[in-house]
């Protein structure tokens, strides 16, 4: 193989409950690279569409990633990039991630597979430090793995796929303004009290009970953020009659998409989530801010390759 084109999922991280440990996979949203194999050595970024990002190797997350790939590999070739922009930088659906875990999967494919998709997630969470400062997980492991992901522990890392709901869909509105991630973690807390925590951990842990036994209910009353979402909901206009009118239409439960600005809302049913949507909208319709909207089921499978040559 020589050149690969692979379509790179959105993703939403932390899914309220699980900060920097849960993440999930979009099907409906995404970017599209191709990297190929080039003579000189080493990693090139020859083109970027659809937004304006560094094409130097160094400065762009993709060439981060794949160039901490190709440290741990003896290779008398090189790679170049081009990457398809669609998911936009700041959006909160996993835009870093989706660059840096397309570059390592495209790579590893062309090479043989020398790497399992698990040993893949350190080298795109290089890239994910260069965009947020911190080299966390919570996206490139669902876009590398597909479906829902838990990072049990970062220190040695281990991640675990989640078993995926069969009617669960996704709503997310992209608000169209830029909230940094880097800027959204800095306004969160370092430390929580110990009620606080408390509350957390049953939410989380009822996220996970609720997806393994598709207990619906159960899903949606323990989507609740005790820890981010107090602080970062503050950045994000129309946040909170956004949550109440997903609930109104048949949500199970809604929350900041990562970093933000997007919100999520998880749904029994793509018909729930096209309801759900059109509520979003109604909302977004009163303001001056132009914004997207996603209905998307989970993407079980994590990237997907569209053409080999």
């Amino acid at each position: 193989m020589n050149e690969i084109r692979i379509f790179v999922p959105a993703t939403i991280a932390n899914i309220s409950c699980g900060f920097d440990v849960l993440g999930l996979c979009l099907d409906s949203v995404g970017d599209e690279m191709i990297i190929k194999k080039t003579i000189k050595k080493g990693i090139t970024i020859s083109k970027v569409i659809g937004q304006e990002l560094p094409l130097d190797p160094n400065k762009n997350v993709a060439g981060v990633a794949a160039n901490a790939l190709l440290k741990n590999l003896t290779v008398d070739f090189g790679f170049d990039i081009v990457i398809i922009k669609n998911i936009k930088p700041g959006s909160g659906i996993g835009s870093s991630a989706a660059s840096s875990a397309g570059a390592v999967f495209g790579i590893n494919e062309i090479l043989g597979k020398p790497f399992s998709l698990k040993e893949l997630i350190p080298f795109a969470m290089e890239g994910e430090k260069l965009a947020s400062g911190s080299a966390h997980a919570d996206n490139v492991a669902p876009a590398i793995l597909g479906g829902f992901t838990l990072i049990r522990s970062y220190e040695p890392l281990e991640v675990i796929k989640i078993h995926t709901p069969k009617e669960l869909y996704a709503t997310i509105i992209h608000p169209q303004i830029e909230i940094k991630t880097i800027d959204s973690r800095s306004v969160v807390k370092k430390e929580v009290p110990l009620q606080t925590a408390v509350k957390q951990l049953g939410n989380l842990g009822g996220l996970i009970s609720g997806l393994y036994t598709e207990d619906y209910n159960l899903i949606g009353n323990s989507l609740h953020d005790e820890i981010a979402e107090p602080y970062r909901s503050i950045l994000i206009p129309e946040f909170e009659n956004i949550k109440k009118e997903c609930i109104k239409n048949g949500a199970l439960g809604s929350g900041i998409s990562g970093s933000g600005p997007s919100i999520f809302a998880l749904c029994r049913g793509k018909e729930n989530a096209e309801k759900v949507s059109r509520g979003m909208k109604q909302v977004y319709n009163k303001t001056a801010i132009a914004f997207d909207i996603h209905v998307s089921k989970i993407n079980e499978r994590g990237i997907k390759i569209l053409e080999t040559k």
